[in-house]
Parts: structure tokens; C-alpha cells; sequence
């Protein structure tokens, strides 16, 4: 099993006693060294014939975020930070969410911090863990966007960011997830129906910008936003497929081989 101190190396982030602050520290590691994206994914899917053994559990998407700088969807992510967080004294549950009509298709973590509460989602991401309370719409602002959190019926909360236009994020529907019902939902996710199986999509910051290669517009994008103290636009640009592979891993860093695998097995 990977260990916490090769992780916390690999993040550049020094081992604390749980607090907000560490973990606000944790988040903003991970968003800068593990990459939302849904190659390595796609790789795994075209390679195992057997959806049962496709999911990347803590130990091997720890390994190929290590190892070869991949990282993951929502399942896998939140699912892997949950275990590293686990390890390093934070108390809290998974859960799983909506989107508008989409039932149990997002991911997400809540954690417990004496008497406050606070939702986690490095498979978004968000950018900072947004405080909850169930009596009170409450808000945080990040480098990249403020959030804002509505307390709804049902224990649900509304995820809304700004700079954005579709403010809407997901909502959040506050049940803990047992580890067993997590690890089906997550199998489930590599059926044919299965998110982000169709499309290559990468997503990091880097150098103080967020960076997003969009595979599902035609032609694909490759994408940058500012942070919101920073003056400088956002910028845009139109990438050929056949030359994917080598500009994201010039870019993010990844393994231009699973890179390569990824987009060949969606043009079969």
C-alpha cells in the first residue's frame, strides 16, 4: 500500500495534526499535482475486459498519480483523498450527489472539524473545502471562484460557484456512503453508461491558472482561466486530436503512452 509520507512528498505538503488549515493545505496540493482527468480511465476500460476489476483504487491511483502523473474522475478521486485523509486523523463520509436531473453521478466528501463541518471535492474540484451548515447559506472564496452554499429539505445543499456561466455546481445530498455501496457505485461508473468514458477531458492548475483540455467540443480546446487576483485573460485553443497526446503531456505532465491509449481505443 502507498504510503501517507510518500503521498504528502509527492503533494509537497508536510504531515500536521488535522485542522482547517491543513486541510486546506492538502486540497490545494492535490489540485496542483493530481489532475482531473478521465484518460487514464478510458485506458483501463479499453485494456480489462472485466468491469469488475476496472475501478483504480486508493492504492493504484496513488501509484499512478506517483508514478506517472494521472489522476481521475470524481469516484476514484474523492475515494482516494477520502483514504489519504482517513490516514492522517480527519474524521468524515463520502457522498454521493446530483446534478439537476443526473441522479448519483457526482462524488463528494464532508468532514468533520470539532463542531464545523466542511465539503471536500477534489473531484470537481473545488478549490478550497466550503464550510456547511444547515441553517445558513454560507460562502468561502477560493483562487478561483466563491462558493456558495444553500441549505435545502432533505439534507441536501445546492453548490453554486461565481465566474462561471452556469453558476450551478451540483447538490450536495448530506448521507454518509458506506465503503461497500461506494466501491458498486464506482464499478457501475465504468459501464457503457459510465461518465467520462466517451471523452478525453484533463483538467490542473499550473503556474496560478486553471488548465482544462476539452475533448468532448469539436474541435477539442485546450483552455486557461485565471486566478482572480491575476489580470491576465484566458486564453483558448483549438488542438488536433492527432497531436493530443504529446501537447497534454507536455502541458500536465502525463504519460503520453496511457495519453495514446486513450485516444486510440475512442477512435475504434
Amino acid at each position: 500500500m502507498t504510503s501517507t509520507t510518500k503521498i504528502l512528498r509527492f503533494l509537497q505538503t508536510e504531515k500536521q495534526p488535522p485542522s482547517l488549515a491543513f486541510l486546506d493545505a492538502l486540497v490545494t496540493a492535490y489540485t496542483r499535482h493530481v489532475p482531473w482527468e478521465s484518460a487514464f480511465r478510458i485506458a483501463k476500460r479499453a485494456a480489462i475486459p472485466v468491469t469488475a476489476d476496472c475501478p483504480r483504487w486508493s492504492d493504484e491511483f496513488w501509484r499512478d498519480a506517483q508514478q506517472q502523473r494521472g489522476g481521475g474522475t470524481c469516484f476514484e478521486s474523492n475515494y482516494a483523498f477520502f483514504w489519504l485523509l482517513q490516514n492522517l486523523g480527519f474524521d468524515g463520509y463520502l457522498t454521493i450527489n446530483d446534478m439537476h436531473e443526473s441522479r448519483g453521478c457526482h462524488t463528494a466528501i464532508v468532514i468533520h472539524l470539532g463542531d464545523e463541518r466542511r465539503l471536500v471535492d477534489v473531484g470537481y474540484p473545488l478549490y478550497l473545502p466550503v464550510p456547511l451548515d444547515a441553517e445558513r447559506t454560507t460562502q468561502r472564496r477560493t483562487p478561483f471562484h466563491t462558493y456558495t452554499v444553500i441549505p435545502q429539505p432533505g439534507n441536501r445543499f445546492e453548490i453554486q460557484r461565481d465566474r462561471h456561466p452556469k453558476p450551478y455546481t451540483f447538490t450536495l445530498i448530506d448521507r454518509p456512503i458506506s465503503d461497500a455501496v461506494y466501491r458498486i457505485a464506482t464499478t457501475a461508473d465504468y459501464e457503457e453508461d459510465g461518465h467520462f468514458l466517451q471523452e478525453v477531458i484533463v483538467h490542473r492548475v499550473i503556474d496560478g491558472r486553471v488548465w482544462r483540455f476539452n475533448g468532448r467540443a469539436v474541435p477539442h480546446l485546450l483552455e486557461s482561466f485565471p486566478a482572480l487576483d491575476d489580470p491576465q485573460p484566458a486564453s483558448l485553443e483549438e488542438i488536433d486530436v492527432t497531436d493530443a497526446p504529446t501537447r497534454l503531456s507536455r502541458l500536465f505532465g502525463m504519460d503520453q503512452n496511457v495519453l495514446e491509449r486513450a485516444f486510440d481505443s475512442l477512435t475504434k
